[in-house]
């Protein structure tokens, strides 16, 4: 089995870890982690001591959830690699319904769609970029290596996947780029210099007001962002230590004011543009980014 594909889900903001089965072909979820967000536990001992009272009902019971156990190892809180209870989503589901309320029918409502979205089919196939020789032949810092990067993302689950939009959009007060002028401003937006950090920010906020897409304008210009990075700096972003609401602000005061955006990002720039782990936990933030809160 390889461990070494690592995703994070996230529900109320707190995370579903993942380790994908290449052998078996699906992921398999960190139980610790379902038993914390459903009994709103902070406490990692109290958590597993919960757990270990459950599953020990559960046994009594004769449940399938505790013969479809399995184990893996993770990193627990203590810094350590250490085996720990995993489910697959089958099991997941059944595990859901032994917790009582609204929330764990919630749960289990995200947990079943999320998987089925757009955005679930899409977020497959940003993990799967970085494994394909598709990505080596994106033009990067273009517009057409932007196009590149959207039409991989959403083919087959946007008719527009790819395309220059030809309608105005907004998003609350804020209007995008004028789709009768996007052609000219996306050309200007290319030449821009992108030699330097502060460079590269101020083309990557340029692109962010033009939108030039009408969904999936943020996953797309995220990756598109970091190809530049890499090729320019040797530098990507870890993504997983900027939180959702630290990222959101610095983006809507990008456009008056991309200081606070630059220093957000070059604080957790990183060498490690090859890692995979690195590029999974990029995707897993950057699609949590686009959740509706």
């Amino acid at each position: 089995m390889s461990n070494t594909k690592i995703s994070i889900r996230f529900f109320d903001d707190r995370e579903v870890r993942a380790v994908w089965d290449e052998q078996n072909a699906k992921w398999w979820f960190s139980v610790l982690d379902i038993v914390a967000l459903l009994t709103d536990q902070d406490d990692y001992a109290k958590t597993r001591n919960y757990w270990k009272y459950l599953k020990a009902k559960l046994k009594k019971e004769n449940s399938q959830v505790v013969s479809d156990t399995t184990h893996l190892k993770f990193l627990a809180p203590d810094g350590k690699m250490r085996l720990a209870d995993m489910l697959d989503y089958t099991g997941i589901i059944a595990l859901g319904k032994e917790f009582p309320g609204k929330k764990a029918n919630r749960f289990i409502e995200w947990f079943t769609y999320s998987a089925e979205s757009i955005d679930g089919k899409s977020k497959t196939k940003a993990y799967a970029l970085f494994e394909s020789t598709f990505i080596n032949s994106i033009e990067v810092g273009s517009t057409k290596g932007l196009q590149q990067i959207h039409a991989y993302l959403f083919g087959g689950l946007y008719d527009f996947a790819g395309q220059i939009r030809q309608k105005n959009i907004s998003k609350g007060d804020f209007q995008f780029a004028v789709s009768r002028f996007l052609g000219d401003t996306l050309k200007q937006i290319e030449a821009m210099p992108e030699t330097t950090l502060d460079e590269i920010v101020n083309k990557y906020v340029e692109m962010n007001i033009a939108h030039p897409f009408m969904e999936g304008n943020g996953r797309s210009t995220r990756i598109w962002l970091d190809l530049i990075l890499k090729k320019r700096l040797k530098k990507c972003v870890d993504w997983s230590k900027i939180s959702k609401r630290e990222y959101m602000n610095a983006m809507i005061l990008s456009p008056i004011k991309s200081s606070v955006l630059k220093t957000l990002l070059e604080k957790v720039l990183t060498i490690k543009i090859n890692d995979r782990e690195m590029f999974m936990k990029g995707i897993d933030y950057s699609y949590y980014y686009e959740e509706n809160d």
